[in-house]
């Protein structure tokens, strides 16, 4: 009886640890994370271009900067995914997706930051879904050295009439507010989004 006691506790420890470690997770559970790894031999810059950018507008850049948690040093090595609808708010593809680009489609695009933190997509705006049943938005995923994939707070417009101020209000914040404020610099609607590493991101040590 005590060789069965001590075998009892020994797992019920065991599943306790793996348990703990599942809710240690950075950033929490994420389907879909993953698809940052899928630039296959893509070299990856601080810049990249989103398919259909040069037929499609308006035309946008995002842009920023990549900042550890002290919200003041530049990240370097950092990856950051970004996918869209395209005009039409559908996640398009052209059927020989594979991955997740089956379900995010194939606009969508990966940079990586250098010792300045400074991030570059240029895309274009996103049509919201068919229906109007939510606001124009870009999904972002983040991984930086040395800790799992983690996904941030959407893109979305400031001045889209769709993202009202309840939504506003309820936004996480994960990185920092994704709320961007469309302004045309240099002939291009520009969108500035700072990123603060593990800002408001569960388990993030």
């Amino acid at each position: 009886m005590p060789i069965l006691f001590l075998m009892l506790t020994i797992t019920a420890c065991q599943s306790q640890t793996r348990k703990n470690d599942s809710n240690k997770i950075v950033g929490g559970p994420c389907e879909g994370c993953e698809a940052i790894f899928e630039y296959g031999d893509k070299e990856l810059l601080p810049t990249d271009t989103l398919p259909d950018y040069d037929q499609t507008e308006p035309k946008l850049k995002l842009t920023g900067t990549v900042f550890k948690k002290d919200g003041k040093t530049p990240a370097e090595n950092v990856i950051l995914y970004i996918y869209q609808t395209d005009r039409n708010g559908i996640y398009a593809t052209k059927g020989t997706e594979q991955g997740w680009a089956k379900r995010h489609g194939y606009i969508r695009g990966w940079i990586k930051t250098d010792k300045t933190g400074k991030y570059t997509f240029f895309t274009f705006r996103p049509g919201a879904y068919p229906g109007g049943i939510e606001p124009e938005h870009i999904h972002i995923t983040v991984k930086e050295p040395n800790k799992n994939e983690y996904y941030l707070d959407e893109f979305v417009f400031d001045d889209d009439p769709l993202l009202t101020q309840e939504e506003k209000e309820n936004l996480e914040k994960r990185g920092g507010s994704g709320i961007v404020k469309p302004k045309f610099e240099d002939g291009i609607l520009t969108l500035n989004r700072d990123i603060v590493l593990g800002l408001n991101i569960p388990n993030y040590e």
